[in-house]
């Protein structure tokens, strides 16, 4: 008499990327923090309008991956330049949502923060 073939597991076909609930909460917590970049720039956008900004928030809101935001940060800090108080606010808002996604994007430094 031959053994029994091991079982694998495989996913119920109903449930295609069905895993550990730690598996599960990881992947919402990801979301979280894209949804909230996504928020951040889409709140630096509603500064003013002008025809590069709308460009800007068609591409932001089309957004689905975190990736596709990073792609759009060197022109949405273009769009944030300027002196004034409130775009210095949204660009290091946007610096701070940027680091969280991505905390191994700035090079290191030999300053530390304060």
């Amino acid at each position: 008499m031959q053994p029994a073939a091991p079982r694998h597991f495989v996913p119920t076909p109903g449930l295609p990327e069905a895993g550990l609930p730690s598996d599960r909460l990881a992947q919402i917590a990801a979301r979280r923090a894209f949804v909230a970049l996504k928020a951040t720039f889409m709140q630096a956008l509603a500064l003013d309008a002008d025809n590069h900004r709308d460009w800007l928030r068609r591409q932001v809101h089309a957004a689905e991956e975190p990736s596709d935001l990073w792609l759009l940060r060197a022109p949405m800090f273009a769009a944030l330049a300027g002196s004034g108080a409130e775009r210095r606010q949204q660009r290091q808002a946007l610096r701070r949502s940027l680091e969280s996604l991505f905390p191994d994007s700035e090079p290191a430094s030999a300053f530390s923060p304060l």
